[in-house]
């Protein structure tokens, strides 16, 4: 039995990989917005919110661009753009193994609430999820994954120690020791962690085969 009854998962980089489309709907918004980005668009840029990413990529904090920025990467993204998203070898298999054992799952990400149930549903995973939150389900908007993770965890009264949080990048291990939650890092994303950067109380799972034999041992 699985000392763990609630699974918490990011999303981008650990369940689906997504970077294609979000780094096309980047390139689509500064083209349509008529701007050169200031750092490269690629995978590296995938992960933190909208608009704090924007913010980098433009290399401006000016409200007016980054909200003229957002607007054109949401029409290319929530359209079509979403559509090319992509799940991880094996992950369909795992929520599916995870539910059938009785466990709890939920989705704490970075991504917009919109898209993000958009791609669960495109993907046919709605129904794995017992909960899914993001920093603009609510208003106003929660600070960072750290807060979110937080709000879930109050909002569905569940104890730390029954409870996991599973991601690819450090920030998702940060945001799970903020909370005294425990923590596995994925590492097929394009997120994912060298072994030297995980805090000795991280554990690591390389394959979502791995991480069921982690969960549910």
């Amino acid at each position: 039995m699985s000392r763990y009854s609630h699974v918490l998962f990011d999303l981008d980089g650990t369940l689906i990989d997504s970077a294609p489309a979000i780094v096309a709907s980047y390139r689509d918004a500064f083209t349509s917005a008529d701007l050169t980005p200031t750092v490269a668009i690629d995978s590296s840029i995938v992960g933190p919110p909208l608009l704090e990413t924007l913010e980098i990529l433009s290399g401006s904090k000016d409200p007016a661009r980054i909200a003229t920025l957002a607007e054109h990467f949401k029409a290319s993204y929530d359209t079509t753009g979403l559509l090319q998203t992509a799940a991880y070898d094996g992950i369909g298999k795992l929520l599916a193994q995870l539910q059938a054992s009785g466990l709890s799952l939920s989705i704490a990400t970075n991504k917009r609430i919109h898209p993000t149930r958009l791609i669960l549903d495109h993907l046919g995973w709605t129904e794995y999820f017992d909960a899914i939150y993001a920093l603009d389900l609510f208003q106003p908007r929660l600070a960072n994954k750290a807060a979110m993770i937080g709000r879930l965890l109050s909002d569905r009264d569940i104890p730390l120690s029954t409870a996991i949080y599973i991601g690819d990048r450090a920030e998702d291990g940060e945001s799970a020791d903020a909370n005294n939650l425990s923590f596995i890092a994925t590492t097929w994303g394009y997120g994912s962690l060298e072994q030297d950067e995980l805090l000795p109380h991280w554990r690591a799972a390389s394959s979502p085969g791995e991480l069921a034999s982690l969960l549910l041992d």
